[in-house]
């Protein structure tokens, strides 16, 4: 595609690539209740090697520098956390409410940045980050309501530690995006996750069974494509313009958990999102952030 397309065409192409994530998330759900959110990650991070490797390779990429690599790491090691935690909780509770959760992590990202990077955060910031925080109480007493059971609560007290990491990883990407493109950014991923991931492979390993490699590597490639029309999207329209693609993954989320896993969504976790969604716009008036959830990181 010409790198002169139209804010419209990179708005549809962005579109498409939440949704792509989104199908993902839904695939990585019943892997993870089938398995547990550790095996479905990773035999996902073998998957996404095997699919990574090859790219890197027939792109002609040299070898990341020593600094780069270091940030490599760091991002492997935090978004690793990040996406585990994500898929253990989203076994636990529906998918809209999961992915309403996460959106409260670029607000997180933003107090970061004012504590790692000395950034000033605003007046505007603190009510954006005070909106949203409320945002998660409503969803949270929507649970409550719901009578979920102690399971579906710490599986939402998952999603929130796994957007708080995802933010320290939104502080990384803004200077590993400078340095390394999507596909290294996707491989290393993969490298770093799963060589933690297989740490614990001895005693908590298993493998899939026929039915479940093809999700597995199905999923692997959705993170994939997703990433790079996510890419192509960003490179050529305003991340402001596009800000609001990244909120419609709550309606995906909400479509496939129905259709999917038979899930309802709730008036309060609506009136939550709307709240956390509102937060975000509100912050991204002076700084926008890209927003996807946890599961975003690959």
């Amino acid at each position: 595609m010409s790198q002169h397309a139209s804010p419209v065409q990179a708005f549809g192409v962005a579109t498409l690539g939440i949704a792509v994530f989104s199908a993902m998330d839904a695939i990585m759900k019943g892997l993870s209740i089938e398995i547990g959110a550790y095996n479905a990650m990773l035999w996902r991070c073998v998957f996404g090697l095997a699919i990574g490797i090859p790219m890197f390779v027939l792109m002609r990429k040299s070898w990341p520098a020593r600094p780069v690599l270091v940030l490599h790491f760091w991002r492997g090691v935090t978004a690793g956390g990040s996406v585990l935690l994500f898929f253990w909780g989203l076994a636990r509770v529906p998918i809209a409410q999961g992915v309403a959760l996460t959106f409260v992590a670029p607000l997180v990202a933003l107090i970061l940045a004012a504590v790692i990077l000395k950034e000033k955060v605003g007046k505007s910031a603190i009510f954006a980050s005070l909106l949203a925080f409320a945002g998660v109480l409503v969803i949270l007493a929507g649970q409550a309501e719901a009578d979920m059971g102690p399971d579906a609560f710490r599986g939402a007290i998952a999603i929130l530690i796994a957007a708080v990491l995802y933010a320290f990883n939104l502080v990384v990407a803004r200077r590993q995006s400078l340095v390394a493109d999507p596909v290294e950014v996707a491989l290393f991923f993969n490298i770093v996750a799963g060589a933690l991931y297989a740490l614990a492979a001895p005693w908590l390993a298993i493998v899939p069974t026929t039915a479940q490699m093809p999700l597995l590597m199905v999923s692997a490639l959705f993170a994939f494509v997703s990433m790079m029309l996510l890419a192509w999207a960003y490179a050529r329209a305003e991340a402001q313009y596009l800000l609001p693609v990244e909120y419609t993954a709550f309606i995906w989320a909400a479509l496939l958990g129905w259709w999917f896993f038979d899930e309802g969504v709730s008036t309060l976790t609506v009136v939550g999102a709307l709240m956390i969604v509102a937060g975000c716009l509100l912050a991204a008036r002076k700084r926008p952030e890209p927003v996807t959830h946890p599961e975003a990181a690959l």
